[in-house]
């Protein structure tokens, strides 16, 4: 358990000699060279984030199929239109949640507590999952994780910023690991979990991810006290008194929730539309609220504008990438061969390919952009492309063969090295470029327009995964590989006008 007080630990005891005050302790974390020449405590935040995202991707990875199988299986017996739009209303909810976590750490728990009680969350969420039989556990397990994911998300990377000052060389190095411990969390997890459920059954492969999440949390919560002491700080708190009112806000959005679910207004079936109306109205309301500053001029709002094909963009990029955990599942439990030297692998096996391809080709990537210089494609020119490639890569399923699993493995490594590269491309330079453009006054609302447009296409996910017909699937994979490859055409052939109203930010 964790208070104020035990976070100091023996250090805020002793005189405050200037070797002893908390900027000295703060320097003192820093500076070491323990993990891999990176400062000691970055092993925490590694082991923590590498264990979330076991338990993240390997829960996804068999949670359509779970889903959907019949009783006989193990499964819920769920319509599969309804089960892809339950996958994507989470998936959705997920990159929502990250605004409420970002507001806690900013304005009353600040981020190391948040991401603790996060961390917390989830692994109930895991817990419930496992044990909690049929609806159940799935409303309050995804509801549980989905919150937890977030505030883990909204607060993970801005602890590991502040392992370093902003001069550090180091820094880029310490990212670099931090998110390699993310990608083989999310090559492991499914690998094991799925393996657990085609040998044992669904709640055990649910249990090995909240086992994951277990262990995560336990060192973390042991080397915790070891993070900056700043890590603490609450950068805007609340005003006194203003905490209740937020409580009772609170209580009154969960009634109005439990009323509209027992009226069947909501229902399992209009989640993923639920989840896709309510980002679409935040994040109009966010440009409205941005743009109608009177503070907001001049350059500031010429960058907005640059940001909103941007988003646009992002959208339709995050719509089809997602497809990972709906279409593309139900093609590798109905449509591929998983045939492996006479054994058949689990499902879920084909959610590790991905992070594979992003742990061999992130380093190179970041070597060609470093090599191009200004070179390098301008950001709208990135996001276009990444958008495009995503959109190629549903035409290439058009020319594998028909029938039931009988769809080449290696066919589907390379439409996932597709959608790697699609990744590479538009992924890691979206918040970066969020943050460039952001106004001042806004930078914070920016990054949660940002988020909310990967919730927007997530959730979009899940609504257009309800058109696929593993019977008749060509029309849904030439219209919504279209509709991408449009998109990313459009925005390239822009490249230059919002470029321009970048106004010198790329």
């Amino acid at each position: 358990m964790e208070t104020s007080g035990a976070r100091g630990g023996t250090v805020e005891r002793v005189s405050a000699t200037p070797e002893n005050t908390p900027r000295q302790n703060t320097q003192d974390k820093r500076s070491d060279t323990a993990f891999f020449g990176q400062p000691g405590v970055l092993a925490n935040l590694f082991g923590v984030e590498l264990w979330e995202r076991f338990s993240f991707y390997g829960m996804q990875g068999i949670l359509l199929i779970y889903l959907y199988y019949t009783a006989a299986q193990g499964g819920l017996g769920i319509d599969e239109g309804v089960a892809t739009g339950i996958v994507g209303a989470y998936g959705g909810a997920v990159y929502l949640s990250t605004i409420l976590g970002a507001w806690l750490a900013d304005r009353v728990l600040g981020p190391e507590r948040t991401l603790f009680y996060a961390a917390v969350c989830v692994m109930l969420g895991h817990i419930a999952l496992a044990v909690l039989p049929g609806l159940t556990g799935v409303g309050v397990g995804l509801v549980l994780i989905a919150l937890g994911s977030g505030g883990v998300k909204a607060n993970a990377t801005s602890l590991v910023g502040s392992l370093y000052d902003e001069h550090d060389p180091r820094r880029d190095a310490g990212f670099s690991l931090f998110y390699m411990g993310i990608n083989i969390g999310a090559f492991i997890g499914p690998l094991l979990t799925g393996l657990l459920q085609k040998e044992a059954g669904f709640h055990w492969g649910f249990g090995a991810a909240a086992v994951g999440m277990a262990l995560g949390l336990a060192q973390y919560a042991y080397f915790r006290h070891r993070l900056p002491d700043e890590t603490n700080h609450v950068a805007n708190p609340l005003p006194a008194g203003r905490g209740a009112r937020y409580a009772v806000g609170a209580v009154v959005v969960l009634v109005l929730i439990g009323v509209l679910v027992w009226a069947d207004v909501i229902t399992a079936d209009r989640l993923s539309n639920i989840v896709i109306g309510i980002s679409l109205v935040a994040a109009i309301a966010y440009f409205a609220v941005i743009l109608a500053d009177k503070e907001v001029q001049g350059v500031e709002r010429s960058r907005i504008f640059a940001f909103m094909p941007l988003f646009v963009c992002n959208v339709v990029f995050w719509s089809l990438y997602q497809q990972q955990f709906t279409v593309v599942t139900i093609y590798a439990d109905k449509r591929l061969d998983r045939s492996l030297f006479g054994w058949e692998m689990p499902v879920s096996w084909v959610n590790s390919i991905n992070p594979i391809f992003i742990i061999v080709l992130a380093g190179v990537f970041a070597a060609l952009w470093t090599k191009l210089g200004d070179r390098a494609p301008a950001t709208p020119f990135k996001f276009g492309a990444g958008t495009a490639l995503m959109g190629v890569a549903f035409f290439a399923f058009l020319p594998m063969p028909g029938g039931q699993n009988t769809a080449p493995l290696i066919g589907i490594v390379g439409i996932l090295l597709l959608f790697t590269l699609a990744e590479l491309l538009i992924s890691p330079v979206g918040l970066s470029a969020t943050t460039k453009l952001a106004p001042k006054k806004f930078a914070t609302q920016m990054v949660g327009l940002y988020f909310l447009s990967i919730a927007l296409g997530t959730a979009l996910a899940g609504t257009l995964a309800g058109y696929y017909d593993e019977t008749d699937e060509a029309p849904f994979f030439i219209w919504v590989g279209l509709a991408s490859v449009v998109t990313g055409v459009v925005v390239m052939a822009l490249n230059k006008p919002i470029h321009k109203l970048m106004a010198g930010v790329d």
